[in-house]
């Protein structure tokens, strides 16, 4: 399944200097605007879009308690003069119509966002036409949003696009592929990491790469990404693009483990158990754990 990013989520509250921005801005029009704008921001603000201001940690999920008054300050800020500006805060109305399940509506919002340019919304719009939520299924949709979200530099775009050709969905250039993720990957981006990583691994679109992709999982899994710390430790465990260690490789697979990726529970056993005695038949016997 295409996937969002991963990053942890935070509840972000309203503020009181916030509010009595608001209250300010009442008799002019360009303030309350602004003043909405940051409401929205401060709300709704995807930690991964790239038309975020800097300074704005955002939020990976909107608060329950939050999303009425996101749904009416990001439709207040839609009107933004700025291009930029207007496009994030109707890209943020859409993950607040999103939060409070009117899925027609967010998905109004992510096309009319994406049509000015933002890459998020065409990464979010990707995602439903690529799982078929709230509308027909059409991978080769979806893939050209991504394509296009790539192209213009956003990580995610990168990472659903290799997704969605993992998973047997519409074939793309597998060479066209890496150098999408190598250049997301630039951008400290721990899933585009983790794909380039895999890509190398198994010497998709361009030669195999053990050195690099262990150095790709690493960087992916110090960002806390379950599913790399659980490759990290494959490799550590069996030695692979660098020396063995198996301690690493435990350590690791603890990490994943308790970040819910249940793979990690056969690395552990493989530790714990590594002599494997089978029948003539190669059927596995029983395990010797030390």
């Amino acid at each position: 399944m295409v996937k969002r990013s991963g990053v942890r989520a935070t509840a972000c509250g309203l503020s009181i200097g916030l509010l009595a921005l608001v209250a300010a801005s009442v008799h002019s029009p360009a303030r309350a605007q602004s003043a909405a704008l940051a409401l929205c921001d401060r709300i709704a603000a995807d930690p991964t879009d790239p038309d975020k201001p800097a300074d704005l940690r955002g939020a990976d999920t909107i608060a329950p308690s939050d999303v009425a008054t996101a749904i009416k300050f990001c439709r207040a800020a839609t009107s933004a003069r700025a291009a930029i500006e207007s496009r994030r805060a109707i890209y943020e109305l859409g993950r607040a119509y999103a939060a409070n399940r009117q899925l027609p509506e967010a998905i109004g919002a992510y096309r009319k966002a994406a049509d000015k340019g933002s890459t998020s919304a065409m990464v979010e719009l990707g995602v439903l036409l690529a799982n078929g939520s709230g509308m027909a299924k059409d991978e080769a949709q979806a893939r050209t949003l991504f394509q296009r979200a790539a192209e213009a530099g956003n990580p995610r775009g990168a990472t659903n696009l290799a997704a969605l050709s993992g998973n047997g969905g519409t074939p793309s250039d597998p060479v066209e592929a890496r150098a999408l993720l190598e250049k997301a990957a630039a951008t400290n981006s721990a899933e585009a990491e983790f794909e380039l990583g895999l890509m190398l691994a198994n010497g998709t679109g361009g030669p195999q790469d053990d050195v690099g992709a262990r150095a790709l999982f690493a960087k992916a899994a110090a960002q806390n990404l379950a599913a790399a710390l659980e490759w990290l430790g494959s490799f550590e465990e069996a030695g692979r693009g660098g020396p063995q260690d198996k301690k690493a490789a435990k350590s690791d697979y603890q990490r994943a483990l308790a970040l819910g990726d249940d793979d990690a529970k056969a690395g552990l056993e493989r530790l714990k158990c590594p002599l494997v005695l089978t029948t003539k038949r190669g059927d596995v016997w029983t395990h010797l754990c030390f």
